[in-house]
Formats: structure tokens, C-alpha cells, sequence
């Protein structure tokens, strides 16, 4: 199964990269809409400059399975995001600013480098706030010879609108579905209105893209959620799968996940002072499947 952008027109491409450009200035990009003029320089919510801003890049072979393959997951970690999460593992990258500037052009020749050393897929981790120098910079490295699929790995929190100019473009969505309850999602990751984005957000890629289809063992297309779940049932994993399950479908690959550790600022709140206890994680599991989950599971 080719990867969808191949059956773009190039001048499309570009179109999508400069309709997402504008959504950049006043940004649009997100729910939150901050409005900074970032042609002009100005920071919003996410902190990112309108040059792609870059902490790491490499192959991943901590990735879901489908994701390894043999290569392993090619992963870019963009610096910045659009949520503010307490317990956020990778803190330093996503609020306080470690990464590096680089070109348009710099970032397809990564693309294309991760491809070259046999990644299965370029892995785009915390992508919605780049998401206009994603795409041209995929525009260059496709014309170059970029073949292997586009992951969008996201954290739930997507504009509708920005997501509609994606498609086509990318042919794996993995985002998060972190919250069954707004009172929660506002407080942990400063996003009050994260479960109504993070649904709408996954009705339009699940339409775009449909279920996660495998083909020897590596995922070509599709959406693959991701579920952590926190101590206390503070996730609501109990609304987030029967979303799923009802509103998205029963065959939507669902990882749900155990890694939850107290990380960053975890420890201002007593309830994420702990690990998810094997209880709860089980728990979880077995609702998924009672729920009709199929595809559910520790992937």
C-alpha cells in the first residue's frame, strides 16, 4: 500500500502548505486559536517559531510493534506543544524549550535520511503546531524520493480545520486520547475543552483514514489511539473507550497503555503522585474488550 501523499499533485501539496501556513498567522492551528502573529515573531501557547524547530530524530524501536517493523519507527520530535500536561515525560522538549531552528529544507533531508537507514514510517511526534513546515518540508522530500508512510503523532488536541488540510497527506493518525472528563483535561494539561477537540478530531481522521490496515506485520494506514492510564481512574478511560467504540469503531487499534510515572510536575498534585497499579490497568483492558474493542490491548 503506497503512501498517500504520493497521489497528490505536487501543486496541491504546496496549496495545503500555504493554506496551513496561513492558519499560522494569526494562528489557528490548535482549539486554542491564540491568534499570535507568528510571521511577525510573536510566541503563542505552543512556543514555536514558523521554522521548523527540531529536539531529536532517529529510529525508535520503543514504538508499538506495528510501528518497529524491522527498521524501526522513524521518529522526529518537535519541540514545543499545544497542551501543558503536569506529568508530560518529555517536558524538556514540550515546555521548556530545548530543540534547535532548522530549515524547511533541512527537515526533508531527515525525512529522507530515516528512510535511507530502513525506518518503516517517518514518526512525526508533537507535529500540530508545525504542521505547515511538516508539510512543505514533505513536499521536497517527496520530489527527492520520500516512500514510507506519515505517522501523525499527536496528543487528541487537533483543529478540524487544520486536520481537513492533512488529508491526504498523512496516512497513519496516532493521537491520544487522554481524557474522558473537561474538569480533568483542564486541570492536568491546561486544555478545558479537550474531550469535545479530541473527539471531533478523531471522527475526522478516522474519515479520512478509516481502520488501521497491517500488511506483514507493519501498519501502511490508518488510526491507532493511544490510551494512558492514570492512577485514581483519573483518564476516564471508561468514556474515552466507549467513544471509541460507538462514535469512532469497534475495530479502531487502541493501545492502552501502562508507562504512566509521576515526570515533570506530577508531584504538585497527590493524585498523580503514584504509578497506575496493575489493578487499574487491567481494569482498563477489560473494559475495552467488554466494550466490543477488538483491537484493543498493550500494544
Amino acid at each position: 500500500m503506497a503512501p498517500r501523499y504520493l497521489d497528490l499533485p505536487e501543486a496541491e501539496l504546496r496549496h495545503r502548505a500555504a493554506r496551513l501556513r496561513a492558519l499560522a498567522s494569526p494562528c489557528r492551528l490548535c482549539p486554542r486559536a491564540c491568534g499570535v502573529r507568528r510571521e511577525e515573531g510573536e510566541l503563542g501557547f505552543c512556543g514555536a517559531p514558523l521554522d521548523p524547530w527540531v529536539a531529536s530524530v532517529g529510529p525508535h524501536f520503543g514504538e508499538e510493534k506495528v510501528l518497529i517493523g524491522r527498521g524501526g519507527s522513524g521518529t522526529v520530535f518537535f519541540s514545543g506543544c499545544v497542551l501543558r500536561c503536569l506529568y508530560c515525560q518529555n517536558a524538556s522538549i514540550s515546555q521548556l524549550g530545548e530543540g534547535e531552528e532548522i530549515a524547511v529544507e533541512d527537515l526533508a533531508q531527515i525525512m529522507l535520511h530515516l528512510q535511507a537507514i530502513g525506518c518503516e514510517n517517518v514518526n512525526l511526534v508533537t507535529p500540530t503546531h508545525q504542521a505547515p513546515q511538516i508539510v512543505a518540508a514533505l513536499t521536497l522530500a517527496r520530489e527527492a524520493g520520500l516512500r514510507i508512510p506519515l505517522v501523525w503523532n499527536c496528543g487528541g488536541y487537533e483543529s478540524v480545520e487544520a486536520l481537513r488540510l492533512l488529508d491526504g497527506v498523512v496516512d497513519i493518525y496516532m493521537p491520544d486520547f487522554k481524557y474522558g472528563d473537561s474538569a480533568v483535561a483542564a486541570t492536568l494539561s491546561a486544555a478545558p475543552d479537550y474531550v469535545e477537540r479530541a473527539a471531533e478530531a478523531l471522527r475526522e481522521m478516522h474519515r479520512q483514514v478509516g481502520d488501521l490496515v497491517v500488511e506483514d506485520g507493519v501498519a501502511r494506514r490508518g488510526l491507532l489511539v493511544r490510551h494512558l492510564v492514570l492512577p485514581h481512574r483519573l483518564a476516564g478511560s471508561k468514556a474515552v473507550l466507549s467513544f471509541l467504540a460507538r462514535e469512532v469503531s469497534p475495530e479502531t487499534f487502541v493501545n492502552v497503555m501502562a508507562q504512566y510515572r509521576p515526570a515533570h510536575r506530577a508531584g504538585e498534585r497527590p493524585e498523580l503522585a503514584r504509578p497506575a497499579t496493575r489493578a487499574e490497568h487491567a481494569a482498563a483492558l477489560d473494559l475495552a474488550r467488554q466494550l466490543g474493542l477488538r483491537r484493543a490491548g498493550a500494544h
